[in-house]
């Protein structure tokens, strides 16, 4: 970590301690949990579930999981109880802490162009790197050489275009895959609403590893601190640069240790950290 970075993050944790409300982002695979095959196997980093649980647990932050995955299949990989609130499916999909689900249904035309997706994964033979979620279909090729991922990709690509062209969907390149959905939301629109919800002063970070967070780097500006999370720097719109999962772990720690510390909002930092 750079001392620009580590100066950023001593600024945003003091700000932490001093403030009776945060607010805490963060995407799930790659960010809180390694990538796996299985992607049902895929579990937090050690000491990351349990130093959130107790970030919840305080009450002075507001934790919010952002994640493409489906909300519902993030809950049993976190083993957080009770859970935080989480975003699925990129930003369309909200899972309150109560456990309401807000999603909007899917149209006939969507319904059928999600329908002709899955078809033609039948037809390619793919259907085994799929990923069927709640009104959206990836591919995951993570786990295949160069040269397999660069012919899965072709052939998916081959009838998926059209096939979203002709039902108005988005093809949403990721790290390791593809997914075809409904137009519009993405994470930044998430961030926004979360933010909107929110004090527009108080201390606030997201954290996420993917091209998909760039949405959400973006929505940061000016109202918090953006944290790319990669073993590898990559170019990037969020202001600070962690490696998983050590520096991870360790603005965790540093976040429940302020979330613990009592005292006063102290505006000037605040003013500093969310510019």
């Amino acid at each position: 970590m750079t001392p620009e970075a580590k100066f950023q993050i001593e600024a945003l944790l003091h700000s932490v301690a001093g403030a009776s409300q945060s607010l805490l982002m963060l995407d799930y695979d790659g960010t809180l949990a390694p990538f796996r095959k299985d992607r049902d196997h895929a579990f937090p980093y050690p000491g990351i579930s349990q130093i959130l649980q107790e970030i919840v647990r305080i009450g002075k932050t507001r934790v919010v999981i952002v994640s493409g995955r489906d909300a519902q299949d993030v809950i049993p990989l976190l083993g957080i109880d009770p859970h935080p609130e989480v975003w699925g499916l990129h930003g369309r999909q909200r899972l309150e802490p109560q456990g309401k689900t807000h999603l909007p249904p899917l149209d006939e035309l969507t319904t059928e162009g999600l329908a002709a997706a899955d078809s033609w994964l039948f037809y390619q033979n793919l259907q085994h790197t799929a990923e069927f979620k709640t009104g959206s279909i990836a591919v995951h090729w993570r786990a295949l050489d160069e040269c397999e991922v660069e012919t899965v990709r072709a052939r998916v690509l081959l009838g998926w275009t059209a096939i979203a062209k002709r039902a108005g969907l988005d093809l949403l390149e990721f790290d390791g895959g593809l997914e075809i959905r409904p137009a519009g939301a993405n994470k930044g629109d998430a961030v926004r609403t979360i933010l909107a919800e929110m004090n527009p002063q108080i201390p606030a970070a997201y954290l996420g590893d993917d091209v998909t967070d760039e949405h959400a780097f973006r929505a940061m500006n000016g109202s918090g601190v953006s944290i790319l999370v990669r073993p590898r720097w990559r170019v990037t719109t969020a202001q600070l640069w962690l490696r998983p999962p050590d520096e991870v772990l360790e603005l965790l720690e540093r976040w429940l240790e302020m979330c613990l510390e009592s005292g006063t909002s102290d505006a000037n930092t605040t003013l500093a950290v969310n510019v």
